[in-house]
């Protein structure tokens, strides 16, 4: 059965359906450290909670005060599905919000909305303390709170082995350095979206980090600092992901309306790709043997960041194809009308 008779005889079931674009788990489940169990404790997390939320899902600083959400910070338990403690270490208050609740409360708040599918970011993580200098890798006993701060930002952060050749690569001057070539080589083998370096000194009882990120031709850096690794890692992601989300967040009154065209679909793509689209808040408008039509809201920057991201590739503007076939709506006892429909400005395949 061909994708378009498919999906219009309203047999496509999406949630049966594996999607291959990269979700990040665990997006509205946030961690607040705490010293005890009472109750003032628990409401202070709570709020703090709410605030680290609201900007894991914004990228906006400034969004857990917006007056829209007066109600929700008066009474964040109207979002929130359960909430229980962690012994840790660190002890903390862990609560889980409720999805649907949650993205439906901002989004009549006016907040645009960073979706779960984010690029992998693979770090190259150096420490320089006062017992030697190591490169953090996967599985060791350093990684935890640099997996704990990914966690609480909202980043997919992967983790080099830190073998030998690792070792050799992930000197201060290459994760300090302007050139990401050598890291580059170093990290395909992991598959990763985007490279994070980050050089972090302990000098005087303070910990201190320069780091940098490239995301295909995005170029961010910055330094931070803190009191210990934990809180030195924490600084370090929530500056990457207020870097990143301008990337992929729409911002009211700055979108605008696209048609969007993808060849090389199949059913599987398509709710892969229906996943991917949703921030965009899409609409399905035609099909065509494999190419597809959607009416999505955003900045084509952002559309073209989310896209890649999923490994879609854009068509060349001057790659000529015929418009894409509608299919209308059936007459009882006549086959679906077919109507030429606009070009897409936004072109990607497969």
């Amino acid at each position: 059965m061909g994708l378009r008779k498919f999906l219009f005889v309203g047999c496509l079931s999406l949630v049966s359906l594996a999607s291959h674009a990269e979700t990040l788990n665990g997006l509205y489940q946030v961690r607040e450290p705490v010293s005890g169990q009472t109750p003032q404790e628990r409401d202070q997390a709570t709020q703090k909670a709410l605030e680290t939320l609201v900007l894991r899902l914004t990228g906006d600083a400034k969004a857990a005060q917006s007056p829209a959400l007066a109600a929700i910070r008066k009474d964040p338990q109207q979002i929130i599905s359960q909430y229980g403690y962690d012994a840790g270490p660190p002890e903390s208050l862990q609560v889980d919000f409720d999805p649907v609740s949650t993205d439906r409360a901002l989004r009549q708040a006016g907040l645009a909305l960073w979706g779960a599918n984010r690029p992998s970011i693979l770090g190259w993580w150096l420490n320089d303390s006062t017992e030697g200098s190591s490169l953090v890798g996967d599985g060791q006993a350093s990684a935890a709170p640099l997996r704990r701060a990914a966690q609480h930002r909202g980043l997919p952060l992967r983790l080099p082995l830190g073998d030998l050749d690792e070792q050799i690569v992930a000197t201060a001057p290459n994760l300090e350095g302007t050139d990401p070539a050598p890291l580059r080589n170093a990290s395909e083998r992991y598959g990763a979206d985007a490279l994070l370096a980050v050089h972090a000194r302990e000098e005087g009882g303070q910990w201190q980090a320069k780091w940098r990120l490239w995301l295909g031709d995005q170029r961010e850096q910055g330094s931070v600092q803190g009191a210990d690794t934990a809180a030195v890692a924490d600084a370090v992601l929530l500056a990457v992901s207020e870097r990143l989300a301008p990337r992929f967040v729409a911002k009211p009154g700055v979108s605008t309306e696209q048609l969007l065209e993808v060849q090389g679909m199949n059913l599987e793509r398509y709710a892969a790709l229906g996943h991917l689209l949703e921030p965009f808040g899409a609409h399905l408008q035609s099909v065509d043997g494999d190419r597809i039509l959607y009416r999505v809201n955003g900045s084509a920057e952002q559309l073209r960041a989310q896209l890649q991201l999923a490994k879609l590739q854009p068509i060349p503007a001057g790659e000529a194809l015929a418009p894409v076939a509608a299919v209308q709506p059936a007459v009882a006892g006549s086959a679906p009308a077919v109507a030429p429909t606009p070009a897409a400005q936004l072109r990607f395949r497969w």
